[in-house]
């Protein structure tokens, strides 16, 4: 087990007063079950079930009161309870057995002493069972694959974990960090990849483990998918998203299909239920609020980087590599970046977001914008000369303030630049491996330009 940043919200929801259940969404193995049992190592009493198990689920089937549901669970696991001692309950897989999620309602308002976390990657089935979700009386965490930092936390590389976190970075940690980044970059954030990774450093035994994971995503299709022709398009999807992801899409024949738009459409739609894509639309304003574009083809963003490099078969090739945007035109590092970004958000609504202008005359596309103190901060992800970045030059002659970030394979800096108009605004150039920073990096920035 290695570090996951989600122990910090945990903590926080442990102790807060008036503490509601909490239901932990994520994929299928980004390790929610994994996060949760450590977790539980910190309480007096702590009772796993796996709803997936007749046994385990039987007390919620039977459930008349919350007080005997306690001690029937305890019972089942050949415990007793003590009521004053703490307690958490973990209810995993609990889609399957759409009562349990009422239950918690009961855990709220009837038993708030008993700390209990619900934990499923298909939840959203539930909702289309028209089952009565107790909103407003449940809270909700996401967990995502691993992060660079979570990564070199597993490795036991703390010292470039420590010079990671130093803003600005020491010179003298960069090239340890891009070397850890390269190889974070090739395999991915999948904890049974990492943690492999990290007890036997060995790239060549993973190819075993990535497809296991994916035949899991295969296996769970029956479970989201009715009809014969419907399962079949959610195969292909599946498939096809893994190769297809970073690129900007059309839903009609997608992955090379002669499946229709409505049939993609729908199987896309409930890959982003399951949090194993996502799509994302457009924006094309400069300031607040986002308001995606859905008449404009959007981009595939899939969970884990290191998935997508297995099976695009580029592994080889990015091993040589010291410049990961010289590597499948930059597609794969766009991409890490937009999961570095999402890796650091708990939140069910957070999402990536990019800006496009599509005119006649000109188009231009930037790779992320980011909300940062209600600025709309433009972020590209290339190598190059700084007047090469002609979308981003495009993006601030409209936008309402003066900061922009490039990430790439270069050294900490902050350029004065101005548009082809004369617009000057300052551009923070950061390597790509501190994507995970951006947020005190952009504070930084602010103090160095109020110094000039």
């Amino acid at each position: 087990m290695f570090w996951r940043k989600i122990h910090v919200k945990l903590r926080e929801w442990a102790d807060k007063a008036d503490r509601k259940p909490l239901v932990i969404r994520g994929a299928r193995q980004v390790g929610k079950t994994t996060v949760i049992n450590d977790f539980g190592k910190k309480f007096d009493q702590y009772i796993y079930l796996n709803l997936e198990l007749d046994a385990d689920k039987q007390p919620f089937l039977q459930f008349r009161d919350i007080e005997i549901l306690v001690q029937a669970l305890f019972f089942v696991k050949n415990k007793t309870y003590s009521p004053g001692k703490t307690t958490l309950l973990c209810i995993d897989e609990i889609q399957e057995v759409p009562e349990a999620l009422n239950v918690l309602r009961y855990f709220y308002e009837e038993a708030k002493h008993i700390h209990v976390i619900a934990a499923g990657s298909l939840l959203e089935t539930i909702f289309d069972q028209k089952i009565n979700f107790p909103v407003g009386r449940v809270e909700f965490l996401v967990l995502r694959p691993a992060s660079f930092d979570e990564f070199l936390d597993a490795v036991k590389e703390n010292s470039a974990l420590k010079q990671l976190q130093t803003v600005p970075l020491p010179d003298f940690a960069i090239d340890k960090l891009f070397q850890q980044f390269h190889i974070y970059a090739l395999i991915g954030g999948m904890p049974e990849i990492v943690a492999h990774y990290a007890n036997h450093k060995d790239l060549t035994a993973l190819a075993p483990i990535y497809e296991s994971l994916i035949a899991s995503y295969l296996d769970d299709v029956e479970k989201y998918a009715s009809g014969h022709t419907f399962v079949q398009v959610m195969r292909h999807v599946i498939r096809a998203v893994f190769v297809e992801a970073g690129n900007r899409i059309k839903f009609e024949g997608f992955g090379k299909s002669n499946y229709r738009s409505r049939e993609i459409g729908e199987a896309l739609r409930t890959l982003e239920k399951a949090l194993i894509a996502q799509l994302i639309y457009p924006h094309t304003g400069y300031s607040l609020p986002i308001i995606p574009d859905f008449r404009k083809s959007p981009r595939l963003q899939v969970l884990d980087t290191g998935m997508l490099n297995y099976f695009l078969g580029v592994q080889r090739q990015m091993l040589g590599s010291s410049d990961l945007t010289q590597v499948y035109q930059g597609k794969l590092v766009e991409h890490l970046v937009g999961q570095e970004l999402l890796a650091g958000q708990f939140n069910a609504l957070s999402a990536l977001h990019f800006w496009v202008r599509e005119k006649n005359t000109s188009m231009a596309e930037v790779d992320y914008i980011y909300n940062y103190k209600g600025k709309l901060v433009p972020i590209e992800v290339k190598s190059g000369a700084v007047g090469k970045l002609k979308s981003l030059h495009l993006y601030m002659e409209g936008a309402n303030h003066n900061m922009a970030v490039r990430f790439y394979a270069g050294n900490i800096s902050i350029d004065r630049v101005s548009t082809p108009a004369g617009k000057a605004f300052y551009l923070l150039n950061l390597p790509y491996f501190l994507t995970s920073q951006i947020e005190p990096y952009l504070s930084w920035m602010e103090q160095q330009i109020s110094k000039h």
